[in-house]
């Protein structure tokens, strides 16, 4: 959560500063700040309540110039969204400005003792005991220099962080340290950039210097990068990765938002990841690291993920015990701390997560892997601290996804779980190498028919009207389509703010029917399938209601036509469980159109932030 951008170097830094910002502001919005070195030497700082946008117009009227800067977009966790909660925050003296991402566990106890010592905190935030203990360390043990106070302070902090300082008493000098929250940098002839996601820097340059947990870094105006351990030694080798998309792939190129833009790029990135996966062996999945000895071992899997990721996981669960019969526990991230855990050495975890820092899914797999088993990640970020800390890693090759409700990466990860459980049900003997091919080619008809899909959103924009005043809903599926209508159930709410809640079926009797009255907007998922008769007679019980139904259907299928107000059409494919992928597109499609039509920002719904790096 939140979005930190820092520069030091020879060109005006409040120009990058907030088209940094920009780029980062679907990571927290509740708040912006800025902070200069000026050339008379102080900082300079706006920040206000609110969008990028009306701090653009503050700082136009503050007239910032200084090619030294720290920048924060917010996602309130300690303290209301305000101008005194905004970031950056100052030390007593003004003379040092920084930014956080992350919570600090033990700030209260550091905010007692320092006002106790005599600091005076303008804020409510955790964040702002960092600042006052890097002006306690400047003025101490530290002497003046800011990467030593920096590493001082942070030794003292429990929680997760990511920072970046600068200070009026070491001019250019721009420091950053992180622990379970990212931060990348980069350098060029023009000087030094930080970011808290790669997409702010980017457009600068695609070799990207990832710290490490415990790790700081100085950056200098000459583009110089100066990385230490938690102990002060400095760091011969930092982490490097070498992007490979650009940063138009990062601008909404001609769509009304984001969102549009990542439906849109759906079949592209599932035959980007599709590309080369069936060798003559079967699926090549060498990201896995494992043998075969070692996967005929398996005894169980966990998938462990949240939110959205965790739908993938549910569809992982169905399409792996069929396939390949492993027995699979998903389990939402949040919660699994709190879980009995049944492993053994030969227990597999699968940690599915968009960004790869998701803190509570990280917590989760650091568990499994002190409990001795082997840990494997699907997520979309290269370089991100779920790859570097799993055994093995397929990166779904989505490309960067700016929208906050996830749909691109949605798709391509349950693309890779497809992969994965053909993989697993090969190398168990389960699946012969012609039915692995079979399903393969069944896997590879996806893009086009989520093409046809796409084709085909004057029929989300139509069903739309059905859900004009009401605030509430149904979404009804069976099988894997319960996780289907799961899926679109959280993308109306998320984009909407209209209540929409996804029941099995056959469970909606058992209470959430006494919702229906006449014209209430339900969505079933009905593709023509071993569940579809039972759905059929669920329709039929809601319409008996009055209820006005939208159906996610096969195309050709006039029994549902019938029966429902408004039809979704899918193509008719080969594998049965894979109605699931473009099924879910006319989902997105319906989600967005509800909340077009609700005046709703479909990029940055209120209250969410795309990747929760705090538990």
């Amino acid at each position: 959560m939140c979005g930190i951008v820092g520069y030091t170097g020879t060109e005006e830094a409040t120009p990058f500063l907030l088209e940094g910002l920009a780029t980062l502001e679907y990571r927290g919005y509740d708040s912006a700040g800025v902070e200069v070195l000026g050339t008379d030497g102080a900082l300079h700082g706006v920040k206000c309540a609110g969008r990028v946008a009306t701090l653009v117009e503050r700082c136009e009227q503050a007239n910032l110039v200084g090619t030294c800067g720290i920048a924060h977009t917010r996602w309130a966790t300690h303290g209301a969204p305000s101008d005194r909660n905004a970031h950056p925050h100052r030390s007593c003296k003004g003379d040092i400005a920084l930014v956080h991402n992350g919570i600090i566990e033990n700030f209260r106890e550091l905010r007692e003792e320092l006002t106790a010592n005599g600091h005076e905190l303008a804020s409510d935030t955790d964040s702002e005991v960092i600042v006052h203990l890097i002006e306690e360390s400047m003025e101490g043990p530290a002497a003046g220099d800011l990467l030593e106070a920096t590493r001082i302070a942070v030794s003292r902090l429990e929680g997760s962080w990511a920072v970046a300082v600068v200070s009026a008493r070491q001019p250019g000098v721009m420091v950053c340290a992180r622990r379970n929250s990212p931060l990348v940098l980069t350098s060029t002839e023009d000087g030094a950039y930080c970011a808290s996601d790669i997409t702010a820097i980017i457009g600068k340059s695609r070799h990207i210097t990832q710290l490490q947990d415990g790790q700081l870094a100085r950056l200098t105006p000459d583009g110089t990068i100066q990385v230490i351990d938690a102990e002060g030694r400095e760091v011969a080798e930092p982490t490097t990765i070498d992007v490979n998309w650009s940063a138009s792939e990062a601008k909404r190129g001609g769509y009304p938002d984001f969102m549009s833009k990542e439906v849109a790029e759906q079949p592209e990135a599932i035959e980007r990841l599709l590309a080369n996966r069936l060798g003559e062996s079967g699926i090549v999945l060498d990201e896995l690291n494992m043998t075969d000895d070692e996967i005929a071992a398996i005894d169980r899997i966990y998938v462990i993920a949240c939110g959205t990721s965790y739908h993938v996981g549910l569809i992982a669960k169905d399409i792996i015990e069929g396939w390949a019969k492993i027995p699979v526990s998903v389990e939402i991230a949040s919660e699994f701390s709190y879980a009995n855990v049944l492993a053994t050495e030969n227990t597999l975890c699968v940690v599915i997560t968009q960004s790869g820092e998701t803190a509570d899914t990280l917590a989760s797999a650091r568990r499994m892997k002190a409990m001795g088993c082997r840990v494997f990640s699907i997520c979309n970020v290269i370089g991100c601290t779920a790859a570097r800390e799993a055994d093995g890693t397929i990166y779904v090759q989505a490309g960067p996804e700016i929208c906050v409700a996830s749909t691109k990466a949605y798709t391509s990860q349950m693309t890779a779980a497809f992969l994965f459980a053909l993989y697993l049900a090969h190398h168990t003997g389960r699946m012969t190498l012609g039915e692995v091919r079979a399903k393969y080619e069944a896997l590879c008809e996806v893009p086009d028919a989520v093409r046809e899909v796409l084709d085909r959103s004057w029929q989300d924009r139509d069903a739309a009207r059905l859900f004009e005043g009401w605030n509430s809903s149904l979404f009804l599926g069976r099988g894997i389509n319960s996780t289907t209508a799961m899926e679109g159930a959280l993308k109306l709410k998320e984009l909407s703010y209209l209540h929409a809640e996804a029941y099995a079926a056959g469970e909606m009797k058992h209470g959430s029917i006494s919702l229906v009255e006449d014209g209430y907007p339900i969505v079933a998922v009905v593709p023509d399938d071993s569940t579809r008769a039972k759905m059929l007679s669920n329709i039929q019980e809601v319409k008996a209601r009055g209820a006005a139904v939208v159906a996610v259907a096969t195309d050709g299928d006039e029994d549902v036509a019938a029966q429902c107000d408004k039809v979704l059409w899918v193509p008719r494919m080969t594998e049965e469980a894979m109605v699931a992928i473009p099924a879910v597109v006319h989902l997105q499609l319906l989600a967005r159109f509800v909340s077009v039509d609700r005046d709703r920002d479909v990029d940055k719904p209120r209250n969410l932030a795309k990747s929760v790096t705090v538990e």
